[in-house]
C-alpha cells in the first residue's frame, strides 16, 4: 500500500478493512515522507525499484495487490508495471494519473505551504485550530477536499469519523514528499504496459484529485474498471459510501 501525500507509513488510512479480513499489509512511506530518503526515489519508476528490493529483501515473491492512494498512485503503476512477476493486481483509490497536479495557483500554494523549511510550522498551526476548535479545524481541512458544500460534507459524517478526522488530520506532515510530488513530472507513457487486472475508485465530488484522473487511468490501462464512489470527498473511506466502497475493494483483492 503507497499513501498519498502528508501521510507517511505511521498514519493509516483505508487500512483497517483490510486488516480485519486477514490480510497482511506492507506499507513503506515514499521518499520524502517518515524516514525514507529522497534518493529511495524519488520519482515513481525509481520508488518502484526501492519497493520491489525491499520486498526482494523481506522474502515476498507475490503480493496479491498493489494499492495507490491519491498521490501514490503513480508508483503503484510503475511498480506494476516494472515487476510484473512480483504484482497480482493493481487498485488506484482517488490517485492522481499523469495530468498536471496540482494546477494554476493551487500548484504555487502548495510549494510555499508546504515546502520542507515550512511545511511544520502549518501542520502545528493545524494541530492547534483542531485541538482548540475541532469542528472549525474539520471545515478548514474538508474545504479541499471535496467539490460539494462543507456543510454537506460534514452532515455526512458520523460522530466516530469526526473524531478519527480529527487525529488523522493531527498527525499529518509533509516533510520533503510533499515538495517531491509538486515538482516531479510524470512519465506520460506510464500506465500503457500494466498488464494486470486493475481497480480504479474515485469520487466524482473528490477536491484534491478531479474526476478527469480517474478517467485518464482507465484511458491509459487496458482492461481497468473504472468505478465510481459514492463517498464525498477525496477520502472515499470516510461518509455514507464508506461502506459500499471497502466492499468493492475487498472484493476485487479476494478474486484475484
Amino acid at each position: 500500500m503507497l499513501h498519498g501525500g502528508h501521510l507517511s507509513a505511521q498514519v493509516p488510512l483505508g487500512e483497517a478493512r483490510l486488516r480485519a479480513t486477514g490480510h497482511t499489509l506492507l506499507v513503506p512511506s515514499r521518499p520524502g515522507y517518515g524516514r525514507t530518503a529522497i534518493h529511495a526515489g524519488p520519482g515513481p519508476q525509481g520508488f518502484a525499484d526501492t519497493v520491489a528490493a525491499l520486498c526482494g529483501r523481506l522474502g515476498i515473491e507475490r503480493v496479491r495487490a498493489v494499492m495507490g492512494v491519491s498521490a501514490g498512485g503513480p508508483a503503484a503503476v510503475a511498480l506494476t508495471e516494472r515487476h510484473p512477476d512480483l504484482v497480482g493486481s493493481l487498485l488506484l483509490v482517488s490517485a492522481r494519473s499523469v495530468l498536471p497536479f496540482p494546477t494554476g495557483a493551487t500548484r504555487v500554494a502548495a510549494q510555499l505551504a508546504f515546502g520542507p523549511h515550512v511545511e511544520a510550522r502549518v501542520w502545528a498551526t493545524v494541530r492547534m485550530l483542531l485541538r482548540r476548535s475541532p469542528e472549525l479545524g474539520l471545515r478548514a481541512m474538508l474545504a479541499s477536499l471535496s467539490t460539494l458544500p462543507t456543510r454537506q460534507v460534514l452532515a455526512d459524517l458520523s460522530p466516530d469519523e469526526r473524531r478519527r478526522l480529527v487525529r488523522l488530520f493531527s498527525v499529518m506532515r509533509s516533510g520533503h514528499g510533499f515538495a517531491i510530488d509538486v515538482r516531479h513530472g510524470l512519465d506520460t507513457d506510464l500506465g500503457r504496459a500494466v498488464g494486470r487486472p486493475t481497480l480504479i475508485v474515485a469520487s466524482r465530488h473528490d477536491g484534491q484529485v478531479g474526476w478527469q484522473h480517474a478517467e485518464d487511468w482507465h484511458q491509459r490501462i487496458g482492461g481497468s474498471r473504472l468505478w465510481q464512489s459514492p463517498s464525498l470527498s477525496h477520502l472515499v473511506w470516510y461518509g455514507s459510501g464508506a461502506v459500499a466502497t471497502d466492499r468493492q475493494i475487498v472484493d476485487f483483492i479476494a478474486a484475484r
